[in-house]
Formats: structure tokens, C-alpha cells, sequence
């Protein structure tokens, strides 16, 4: 997963569509004008001032970006056709609250909204991103009855990323030279795949530097603390994030649109992955035009299996509590 993707111009007939015209959405949106994911960027809120207002603002900034409609309204209808829409509206992560105490009222917020929305965006592809993400995305899967594929959590891209920067910053390489992900839930159970993590060609877990390992077993965990309470630090601050998860769902969006067949770890429906089966979260899997391809063929440690199964069940637990 490389840092970074380059600006283009969107193929004419893109259509990316944004439900939430909040401090996520909003960012979202501006990500992916500026990087032109899409020829067509729409929001939908309810509140029909501030959508005008975040709309405007993005408009006015188009001398500057590829050239990308923006356009929005309170009417579901500026979905209509959209080739992915995001749903980034719900209730927010108050400071010390976890994720999964926000899946109540935000899987009720989704029954009513997702067949409205495929209703004038029958062949979209649903892409999630409001907390708790996992338990979310097993939602809009099981109120829309798509294909499992066609709902793609946002899921630990973000977290991955921190996951990366972390060791990057400690090892002293750039971000790029860091392969290495995070998977399970979006949250306090999530997994760091150290097994599979690489600086350049060499395992994380065998960097040294004057021979001495740089990533000890004190340090590993010590990132991987950091990475879980990333969110819980960032809100406390300033109220909520956006700036990186606004990159990070434009990075996923750009691999849908562009049909770039990354391996991205997103939130999907996992079938028999070493015992694991019938939920969502995220393990590194393709990603391109048609949603959430194959499982990375790879083999996690196994006690990297143990806590994968341990994060499964405790979104499989809120699931069925949801009756999902």
C-alpha cells in the first residue's frame, strides 16, 4: 500500500457520493477533489444550510484542483447513479466513548437510510466508514442484501497507516518503504499482523540498527498501544478525526474507481479464514472496480490467529445483540 497517489482527472461519469456533510464527509470529499477521484463528488445531509454551505466551499476552491463537479442537497436523489457512495453520517465518538457503544443508534440510523439510498443508486457500491465501522458494514449487508463484495468497509486502512508511520518514524525510512497492516476490528481489539510486516525486504521484527534490534517485543506493543488509542488522543483534542480518515477513504475510493486491485485492509465479509467465518472486519484483501476481492493468501502467527478470533468474536457478540 504506497503513500501516496497521484492527482489525475477522473474518467467523465464517475460518480462518488458522500451521505454526511460533517467534519468526515466534508474531508472526504475534499480529498477526493483534489486528488480527482471522481468526475462527480455529491453530498447528501439532511441539514440543508450546511451541505449548501460545504458544497460552496468546494466549489470555490476548483481553479486549483482536477476538474471534478461538486454538487449537493438534502434530497437523497444527489446520490442518484453514483458509482460508490459513502456513508459517513451517524452519531459521533464522544471522548471516551468506544466504538462499539455508538452501534445501536447508528444500525438504526441504517435501516432506514440504505434502501433509500439503492433505491437511486441501485448499482452502487456501499462503502461505510461510520463507527463502529465492522458492525456497520455487517449491517448495510445484511438490510441491503448485495453481494458481499459490494460493501466495503473502510475498516483499519487508517489504522494501517498509522501502523506504518509509526515504524517508519522509528526506523528512520520513509513511510513508502514500510509494508505492514493492522487487521481485525476498527477499534480496541485490532490486530497488528507483525508476522507479515516488512521494512524494504526485511521483517520488521529482524531491523537492527549497529546490530542491535530496533523492534523489540516492549516496542511492537508499545506501537501497536499507540495506534489503538490514536483515535481516542485525537479526539480528546480537537473533537473528531478527519483529515486522515478523509485521505484514507480516498485512497480506498481511488482503488474502486480506478480499478486498481490493491491489497487494501478493508471491511468485509469473511468466509472460513482459519475459523473465523459469518463477520465483518478487515484482513488484507484485493480491492478494485467490482468492491472487496480475495483474501491476501497469506498465514498470520498463530497467536495473531488467537487474537483475530478473539476481535471476531466480540464484533460477532454486538452483532448478534443487534440481531443481525
Amino acid at each position: 500500500m504506497p503513500q501516496l497517489f497521484p492527482a489525475h482527472s477522473a474518467p467523465h461519469g464517475t460518480k462518488v457520493a458522500i451521505v454526511g456533510a460533517g467534519a468526515v464527509g466534508s474531508t472526504i470529499a475534499y480529498a477526493c477533489q483534489i486528488h480527482g477521484v471522481a468526475h462527480t463528488i455529491a453530498l447528501y445531509d439532511i441539514d440543508a444550510a450546511k451541505v449548501r454551505a460545504q458544497v460552496l466551499d468546494l466549489q470555490h476552491g476548483s481553479m486549483f484542483t482536477p476538474t471534478t463537479s461538486i454538487l449537493g442537497g438534502d434530497d437523497v436523489g444527489v446520490c442518484a447513479d453514483a458509482d460508490v457512495v459513502v456513508i459517513t453520517a451517524g452519531a459521533k465518538q464522544r471522548p471516551g466513548q468506544s466504538r462499539m457503544e455508538l452501534a445501536e443508534a447508528n444500525v438504526a440510523m441504517c435501516r432506514a437510510l440504505v434502501p433509500r439510498l439503492l433505491e437511486v443508486a441501485p448499482e452502487a457500491i456501499l462503502l461505510p466508514v461510520t463507527n463502529p465501522v465492522d458492525v456497520i458494514t455487517h449491517a448495510i449487508l445484511t438490510i441491503s442484501g448485495l453481494p458481499a463484495r459490494r460493501v466495503v468497509g473502510s475498516g483499519t486502512v487508517l489504522d494501517s497507516s498509522r501502523l506504518r508511520s509509526l515504524i517508519a518514524e522509528r526506523a528512520g525510512v520513509g513511510v513508502p518503504s514500510v509494508r505492514a497492516y493492522i487487521a481485525g476490528e476498527h477499534g480496541d481489539s485490532a490486530v497488528p499482523l507483525w508476522s507479515g510486516a516488512f521494512i524494504g525486504s526485511v521483517p520488521v521484527a529482524g531491523w537492527t540498527v549497529d546490530g542491535t534490534p530496533t523492534f523489540t517485543r516492549t516496542v511492537r506493543e508499545d506501537i501497536a498501544r499507540t495506534v489503538t488509542n490514536a483515535a481516542y488522543e485525537v479526539i480528546a483534542g480537537k473533537g473528531a478525526t478527519n483529515y486522515a480518515v478523509g485521505l484514507a477513504v480516498a485512497y480506498v475510493l481511488d482503488a474502486i474507481i480506478g480499478d486498481q486491485r490493491l491489497i487494501l485492509p478493508v471491511s468485509s465479509l469473511v468466509r472460513d479464514f482459519h475459523g473465523i467465518d459469518g463477520v465483518c472486519l478487515s484482513l488484507p484483501r484485493l480491492v478494485g472496480r467490482t468492491g472487496a476481492g480475495a483474501i491476501e493468501p497469506a498465514s498470520p502467527s498463530d497467536g495473531e490467529l488467537v487474537s483475530l478470533r478473539a476481535s471476531a468474536g466480540q464484533i460477532g457478540k454486538v452483532c448478534a445483540e443487534l440481531r443481525l
